[in-house]
């Protein structure tokens, strides 16, 4: 089983979205027995919660699950994942920073680093949408889903 985490800083706005977004073009390539997909965030405050509710809005109008509750990510799960995907360049930071070793280090990608539009312009950010309104949210999916088929690309091209 191929493991992907996606971490933003709170877990209740980005990475439940990516993490949902993924789920979805999982199933829809019919790799959801090979491929497993959650979500974290760097920071512990919304711990046990669910996500947004305006996350949550814009994910069930698009057609998407939202199940979820934010978790904090621990360096000891860096040997759970294959791949764990940072929303922003602090993420990444951060996480690189928490990886035991220079190996699961390289496991932290930038979800844009994906994004075919993205490659050009030099951010590579999802912009954080909570201190916004519903529109940041939609605008964050549209990232979103348009880095994912790269990603789940990449994934199905080294999968055993």
């Amino acid at each position: 089983m191929y493991r992907i985490s996606f971490v933003c800083t709170g877990n209740i706005c980005r990475s439940p979205m990516a993490a949902s977004v993924c789920r979805a073009q999982v199933a829809e390539r019919g790799l959801g027995d090979r491929v497993a997909v959650d979500s974290a965030g760097t920071d512990g405050w919304h711990e046990g919660e669910p996500a947004d509710p305006r996350a949550e809005a814009v994910l069930a109008a698009a057609g998407y699950g939202t199940a979820h509750r934010a978790r904090q990510f621990q360096a000891e799960w860096f040997e759970r994942y294959d791949l764990v995907v940072a929303l922003d360049q602090g993420h990444l930071r951060r996480l690189r920073r928490l990886a035991p070793s220079a190996g699961h280090a390289a496991r932290v990608r930038l979800l844009r680093s994906w994004d075919p539009a993205a490659s050009g312009d030099g951010d590579l950010d999802v912009p954080d949408p909570y201190y916004g309104d519903e529109a940041g949210f939609t605008d964050c999916l549209k990232l979103i889903e348009a880095a994912m088929p790269g990603l789940l690309d990449e994934v199905e091209a080294g999968l055993p």
